[in-house]
């Protein structure tokens, strides 16, 4: 592996501080892990068991995904604070300068209500984990805590627009802010002052909650630096239309819009994700001050931090807020629009970010990539991430592990992503039906013409993907059943060549038998597949804890379905974010895959040691 250029570059400080050398890391949810002694849902002190983890199998990076308080939809990307940690992954037991006697036989009966041994979490476990925490702060005196106090007056700014946010929200049952009598939704600085003063028993409570967060998290960070592990922070790029950033500071965002995304290949009528695009121009009048305030806060949790969304950074894709929802993200625009502006625009917006904090910044660069990302990328030594179901060459064939991009984070699925299970059984080698139509619509194939090709080229739709029969065995074979010629049908052509030796070019690329079974799926494909991404020249290989447990022929075998997964982008379902690992901490410290992963690491020379 080549270290030039992190040597030489932008973050060479920060490279250098945390070691230039390859690792392998784990990237989870806290929502989904839990513990013997956590409730209802992972807790902050949970992270202490998966360091311990690490320590065990030799992986040195816990990537963790935003700690930031959620709002009604509980997405971790959708935040109500930038700075505002989630109070429901509060530990009972490690509050500081708290009696708990009076309360343990509340905190036995919450943990037996909110049981462990589910695989979805049910987020009533907020409203009634913010209620006890109600009943045990009443009985808490903050006079002479003073390292509550020096808290309060270093972080005074942000906690007090966002206590006030979530004493207003409650003021009017839980609606937008938007939705606010007119002196609320637009406050002055003296009826915001007059409204602290009255509750200022509530404005305390939220300060209170924010320092216990402070203190378990930043206990975590200790514990890891002791064993050598590192923490990444994900820091959502945006955050909710509906958050006390939005409401206190609205100069800062373009309401008018909503961010998303282009369409592309998976997702073919884009994404539309709610949240306002920033005005990066009101923000630069104020010397950045919100981007460094926020990085600042982060710094006293994480050793790096992952910023969301990179390439929102050089333009992002705006939808008017008026554009009808079914339309997702087609009918959009980048901002800024002139591509030779994007290059300066993101350079300026990530010196800020770099320059605020000791954190190393690493980047998520997936999406519609313009050409200068990877440029300022390499420029500042900043890590982005290579998936491997995606790393293809011009043939259409999964790129060599030394193709990789040494500044890279190789891994095998995303959160946003299928597992590589599902992905194996229900997504590769097959095509998007609403692309393909959208394709046979722009040829004016319609109607029964389009139903008579579907017959002739598909064995099947499943879940709105089409698979390829094998009797279109190659091109000649497609345009024939096309009855076209290659120019007229080369967006056909080209979903053709994209997927259908694509099974068949993986288990090349892994190193397996090509007569390997569509649907079975074993132990030995998954630990190829582990072994080949850690192969990589990628510095980093982060991969999803149930990456790993997939190890486990048992676990293989009953949560390998297309459900079982993290998040599915452009829906808003129950099943998002909810998803809680079929095994408890205590658990997956004594597994017998911990030393496979370990071996794994030594093999591939990612092991710290």
């Amino acid at each position: 592996m080549d270290k030039n250029l992190f040597y030489t570059s932008r973050t060479s400080e920060k490279w250098k501080r945390i070691g230039i050398k390859k690792r392998a890391g784990v990237a989870l949810p806290l929502f989904s892990i839990h513990s013997k002694k956590s409730s209802g849902i992972g807790e902050i002190p949970d992270l202490k068991k998966m360091v311990d983890w690490c320590a065990i199998t030799g992986l040195s990076i816990i990537q963790l995904l935003p700690l930031n308080e959620v709002g009604f939809d509980f997405s971790p990307y959708n935040a109500i604070s930038t700075f505002a940690l989630e109070p429901m992954y509060l530990s009972f037991d490690d509050l500081r300068k708290t009696d708990l006697r009076p309360f343990r036989k509340d905190i036995r009966g919450l943990k037996n209500k909110f049981l462990k041994d589910t695989l979805k979490v049910n987020y009533e476990i907020k409203k009634e984990k913010l209620n006890l925490l109600k009943k045990i702060y009443s009985t808490v005196d903050l006079n002479g805590i003073r390292n509550f106090e020096i808290f309060v007056n270093k972080n005074k700014q942000w906690l007090k627009y966002y206590s006030l946010f979530r004493i207003l929200t409650d003021m009017h049952n839980g609606k937008d802010w938007s939705d606010w009598e007119l002196k609320y939704a637009y406050i002055s600085s003296m009826t915001a002052e007059k409204i602290l003063r009255e509750n200022e028993n509530e404005r305390n409570f939220y300060f209170w909650l924010q320092w216990q967060l402070y203190e378990q998290l930043r206990s975590v960070k200790k514990y890891a630096s002791k064993k050598e592990i590192l923490i990444m922070g994900d820091l959502p790029f945006l955050v909710s239309r509906n958050s006390a950033d939005v409401w206190a500071y609205k100069n800062y965002f373009k309401l008018n819009l909503s961010s998303g995304a282009p369409p592309d290949m998976y997702f073919s009528k884009g994404q539309r994700w709610g949240m306002p695009p920033y005005n990066w121009e009101n923000i630069e009048t104020q010397n950045f001050v919100y981007i460094k305030q926020r990085l600042k806060y982060a710094s006293n949790f994480y050793d790096m931090f992952r910023i969301d969304h990179f390439v929102g950074l050089f333009r992002i894709w705006t939808i008017s807020k008026n554009e009808p929802v079914e339309n997702a993200g087609y009918n959009g625009k980048f901002d800024p629009e002139e591509e030779y502006y994007w290059e300066g625009h993101g350079r300026k917006i990530l010196e800020e970010m770099n320059d605020s904090s000791d954190m190393l910044p690493c980047a998520e660069d997936l999406g519609t990539v313009p050409e200068c990302s990877d440029k300022v990328l390499k420029e500042f030594g900043i890590t982005g991430i290579d998936v491997m179901r995606w790393e293809k060459n011009l043939n259409q064939e999964f790129k060599s592990a030394g193709s990789y991009r040494v500044n890279s984070a190789a891994t095998v699925s995303t959160h946003d992503s299928s597992s590589l299970p599902a992905w194996w059984k229900y997504e590769a080698g097959t095509i998007d039906e609403f692309t393909f139509s959208k394709v046979c619509g722009s040829l004016n194939i319609r109607d029964g013409d389009y139903n008579y090709l579907l017959e002739r080229l598909f064995e099947g739709n499943l879940h709105g993907r089409l698979s390829w029969k094998k009797e279109i065995r190659n091109v000649y074979v497609l345009l024939e059943t096309l009855k076209m010629d290659y120019d007229q049908a080369r967006e056909i052509v080209s979903l053709y060549l994209s997927s259908f030796s694509e099974r068949n070019s993986f288990l090349k690329f892994i190193g397996m038998n090509e007569s390997n079974p569509v649907n079975k799926i074993t132990v030995a494909f998954i630990k190829k597949t582990l072994e080949k991404i850690s192969e990589t020249d990628s510095i980093f290989s982060i991969q999803l804890l149930m990456e790993y447990l997939y190890l486990d022929k048992d676990i293989l075998r009953n949560y390998s379905g297309g459900d079982f997964r993290i998040n599915s982008p452009g829906t808003v379902s129950g099943d998002n974010w909810s998803m809680r690992l079929p095994v408890s901490l205590e658990e997956l410290l004594e597994m017998k895959i911990n030393t496979d992963i370990k071996n794994l690491n030594l093999d591939s020379d990612r092991l710290i040691r």
